[in-house]
């Protein structure tokens, strides 16, 4: 089963960005993320039209933050980049008239908007500038 690892890899961008710093190419990033700065450019487009980073081309030119890491939490990077769904728990509808089926979908349902409620209610508490706080603490160094 393939994870999506992109809200992680985001939030490692902005707070690098953050404590770097100025502007950062989508050539740096796609070192940091281990991938191409096609694939950089194209996930960050999210992040900029919803206003948290900004681009600029040309010599000197790359990715800057547009906000402040303290207005910014990780649920706003989750919406930002258009997850579909937090788990890969998934209903079945093989036989539709089932009342088992039914009962079963409603269950599993229902654990799964109370999980994904508290999942975004815990997003939305996490600024991102305490995560940068944090790494900073953990002995992050601007290289």
């Amino acid at each position: 089963m393939q994870r999506d690892t992109r809200l992680a890899r985001l939030l490692h961008v902005l707070i690098h960005m953050h404590l770097r710093g100025g502007t950062t190419t989508s050539e740096t990033i796609a070192l940091m993320l281990h991938t191409n700065p096609v694939v950089v450019r194209r996930t960050m487009a999210a992040l900029r039209e919803s206003g948290y980073v900004k681009s600029t081309g040309g010599p000197g030119g790359g990715w800057a933050l547009a906000c402040n890491l303290n207005d910014l939490t990780v649920r706003d990077v989750y919406e930002a980049i258009g997850h579909t769904a937090p788990f890969v728990v998934g209903l079945t509808d093989e036989n539709r008239a089932c009342p088992v089926e039914a009962v079963v979908n409603r269950h599993i349902a229902e654990a799964l908007g109370s999980a994904e409620g508290t999942l975004l209610q815990l997003f939305g508490e996490k600024r991102l500038s305490e995560m940068a706080q944090e790494a900073t603490s953990y002995g992050f160094r601007n290289r």
